[in-house]
């Protein structure tokens, strides 16, 4: 299957696909935020003032660890260069900021957050699937697709140059190979996280214990994807710079699952 770049032309400006869903990963994920702070007896605006601080961490956070890891700090102003990790430290961040400005109750509100960032990572992954970024390793599985204009194509040159993938024998430079589309892979296992998340929303441990549970099964579906992605960060073996952040986050979110496992009751007399 081939796949080419979702774009919207509005006058002189182009709407990505990726674009189109990040716009919409925040708002969803703010509705889907400011309904649980309401469950919980929280104004609802915190969401919101969430969603503006996130986005603009988010975005900062992104572009600085993007720019560090290519050693120029004017990639900060290039137009690409959105990682993951490095928008979520910012967001964290900025939000938590504001969260102990407002004197907030910290493990209430990650819970409360915890499905929405889990939504909100899944339309990020397809807006990456919607303009042909984030693909995967060459592959001739059924379901593999090419990505003739993607970001960037996945021609055997780009794999091998770019991404330092063994390209299979015969292929020309400029051939587009069929890669494992890892974006819908992510979205697929994102997808089950959220609904773990969402199903254990009302648990009964003290509060905190539900946003170790996300961070422990989200950076476990990153580790997952993470196999099959084409990466050029790949710095034990076959071990990214993803998968040990996201095995240290693993770590924490079972630190803290272990931490709030007692009932509430039980914490607050602990």
């Amino acid at each position: 299957m081939t796949v080419y770049p979702f774009l919207v032309h509005v006058g002189g400006f182009t709407l990505t696909g990726y674009g189109i869903m990040m716009m919409l990963g925040f708002l969803v994920a703010g509705w889907i935020y400011s309904r649980e702070l309401r469950r919980r007896g929280f104004d609802s605006a915190i969401a919101w003032d969430s969603v503006v601080l996130g986005v603009i961490g988010g975005l900062a956070g992104s572009k600085l660890y993007f720019a560090i890891s290519v050693g120029h700090l004017s990639a900060m102003f290039a137009r690409g260069g959105l990682v993951w990790y490095g928008g979520l430290a910012g967001g964290v961040v900025a939000v938590f900021a504001y969260m102990w400005l407002k004197k907030l109750p910290f493990p209430v509100l990650l819970d409360a957050v915890s499905p929405s960032l889990a939504i909100g990572y899944l339309l990020g992954r397809v807006g990456c699937f919607m303009v042909g970024d984030d693909y995967g390793l060459p592959s001739r599985l059924p379901w593999a697709m090419a990505f003739p204009r993607g970001a960037p194509p996945s021609t055997a040159i780009n794999l091998r140059e770019q991404f330092h993938v063994a390209i299979p024998a015969g292929a020309l430079p400029t051939q587009v190979l069929t890669v494992h589309p890892t974006q819908l892979y992510e979205i697929a296992l994102t997808f089950v996280v959220f609904w773990l998340l969402w199903r254990w929303k009302e648990h009964r441990h003290a509060a905190g214990w539900l946003f170790g549970a996300y961070l422990v099964l989200s950076s476990a579906e990153r580790i997952v994807a993470e196999i099959f992605r084409a990466k050029d960060d790949r710095i034990i073996g076959v071990i990214t710079v993803a998968q040990i952040l996201s095995l240290a986050l693993i770590i924490v979110g079972a630190f803290l699952m272990r931490r709030h496992s007692q009932p509430p009751s039980q914490s607050a007399t602990a």
